[in-house]
């Protein structure tokens, strides 16, 4: 990611959907009849004036109720109307304008109406698209700073890699594609914020394989985020949340559920991100992050990038800690296989993303990282990324025409 995120709290901590304490003995007779069925193992109950609806899921129809969420929504299901496209689209634009959020969208590019649009109500994508409704879609992101596009060429490179593995086409060359995205930065008039962008199977059926789809889709979008930026330090955990296999994780495809799961067991256990091992028990990465450390002997350590994702930003912070062991700052730079017992007693531990770019971690589980605070160096890393996107070469700094 390209910019700073703000985290949803918890389902638990969340005011307007609340977990309610199960009782086993509630017979599935007691179900009104206005029953809606979403899918097999899942339910909803709409009771008329309360605009109340439960979500019932149970392993089969016939075993009890095992959990129960209730949420508050405005819309009655029984009161579904049918609408006119003018009319869909003036409650797409009326639903945009009422949420309310860090993140605003300035400029959406569609290679599906082939053009940009400004209007955040119509930022929408197929529901036929198979990144959709199969998860047949990659992604990438570039950080745009002072009307700077930040390593966009190297995370142009890295998404058709990712097309590549995941077969699919490109709807154009890569020449097309790059002019696509500094089109869509420029017709947004962002000068700091994140550019996010997609290569998809297309639109086309919902079957399972993409060979009813006309032609592969890109869309891109210009985003920019009101948050705050830390560099505080903060706690990680180790996670739970089984990594992916090698093949699907060196890819950035839109499959992250594994990733929004760690993301959320860290929350919940009041953490900043959950750290994954490999297959072999060595440190991976964090869930849209890289992890590096700076050891008692000021080598810093990456782990290897044959099972995880490679960086872009984390690459270029190996590249320019190099300058820090001209400058005896640094020991050595090494990217190796990195053991749960050398990574919790290093002096420093840190994450790094163009999101977040360098943050460092001060506590791992229940091991403090350090001295508990936040690490020299790690600062100096930090501000050398800020500094390499301000005025860096123009190889990782592509202008952005007015």
């Amino acid at each position: 990611m390209a910019s700073l995120q703000s985290f949803s709290k918890p389902v638990s901590q969340n005011p307007h959907i609340t977990r309610k304490p199960v009782d086993h003995s509630l017979s599935l007779s007691l179900i009104p009849r206005n029953l809606a069925f979403l899918g097999p193992g899942l339910r909803f109950i709409h009771h008329g004036s309360a605009k109340e609806m439960k979500i019932i899921r149970s392993l089969k129809r016939t075993e009890a109720v095992t959990d129960i969420f209730v949420a508050d929504y405005s819309i009655q299901v029984s009161d579904v109307p049918l609408l006119t496209c003018s009319e869909a689209m003036e409650r797409l634009k009326t639903n945009r304008e009422n949420q309310k959020g860090t993140q605003e969208f300035l400029a959406m590019y569609s290679s599906i109406f082939g053009g940009i649009t400004t209007d955040p109500s119509a930022m929408v994508i197929p529901i036929d698209d198979h990144m959709v409704h199969r998860g047949h879609g990659v992604f990438d992101t570039a950080a745009i700073r002072d009307g700077y596009l930040y390593e966009l060429d190297q995370h142009i490179d890295r998404i058709l890699r990712s097309a590549s593995m995941a077969k699919i086409g490109l709807p154009f060359d890569r020449e097309s594609i790059r002019k696509i995205l500094i089109q869509t930065v420029s017709a947004s008039k962002c000068k700091t914020g994140s550019l996010r962008y997609w290569l998809s199977a297309g639109p086309g059926d919902f079957q399972l394989s993409p060979s009813g789809c006309n032609q592969p889709a890109l869309y891109a979008i210009v985003v920019q985020d009101k948050s705050p930026f830390s560099s505080k330090g903060v706690k990680v955990v180790t996670s739970s949340i089984p990594i992916k296999p090698p093949q699907f994780a060196v890819m950035k495809s839109v499959n992250y559920l594994p990733n929004v799961l760690s993301k959320m067991e860290a929350e919940e256990k009041g953490a900043f991100a959950a750290i994954w091992l490999d297959g072999d028990g060595f440190i991976a990465e964090g869930p849209n992050m890289n992890v590096a450390f700076v050891t008692k002997d000021k080598e810093l350590l990456m782990p290897q990038f044959d099972k995880i994702l490679s960086g872009c930003t984390a690459k270029r912070v190996l590249a320019l800690a190099e300058g820090l062991v001209k400058e005896g700052k640094l020991q050595a730079v090494r990217v190796v296989n990195v053991t749960v017992e050398e990574g919790k007693k290093a002096d420093e531990m840190m994450l790094i993303g163009s999101g977040i770019l360098v943050r460092p971690i001060v506590q791992w589980d229940e091991q403090i990282i350090g001295d508990g605070k936040e690490g020299p160096l790690t600062q100096i890393l930090l501000n050398l990324i800020i500094k390499d996107m301000e005025s860096g070469p123009l190889t990782v700094r592509t202008p952005i025409p007015n």
